[in-house]
């Protein structure tokens, strides 16, 4: 099958299956005629996997590796629960500092909220930030 038809398959774009293919992920046979790429039932169950990895946070690189290990005959298994723990935390620690921003930026809207709009003629941009006291 062609780009078009793997990305049909897979219920994704064109550009994700080039992508995927440029970086290796993906390795269709080319036709020597009129150089189109032609993909095989297990591109499209590589296609998927990838995507659902995707979806659960894991990146191409990581990715990549799981797909490696799997074409080695190892069972990945183990490696994406290492992985995942790994993501978790980190997106844990990244909702924390967007809670955490959110307070912030309450604060600041709340402690502006009658300040004037004004005009500073000794080199400060903004007067409303220059004063905030939540750091």
């Amino acid at each position: 099958m062609r780009v078009s038809e793997l990305a049909k398959h897979a219920k994704t774009t064109a550009e994700t299956v080039r992508h995927y293919t440029d970086i290796g992920l993906l390795a269709p046979s080319r036709d020597s005629h009129n150089g189109y790429r032609y993909y095989r039932a297990e591109d499209v169950r590589l296609l998927r996997f990838a995507l659902k990895a995707r979806s659960l946070g894991f990146t191409l690189s990581d990715i990549q590796s799981l797909i490696q290990a799997s074409r080695e005959g190892e069972t990945p298994c183990g490696q994406v629960r290492t992985l995942i723990e790994d993501r978790l935390n980190q997106v844990e620690a990244r909702i924390a500092e967007l809670q955490a921003l959110s307070v912030r930026m309450r604060d600041a809207m709340e402690e502006w909220q009658g300040a004037p709009d004004c005009r500073l003629d000794d080199g400060r941009v903004c007067g409303l930030i220059d004063s905030f006291a939540g750091e």
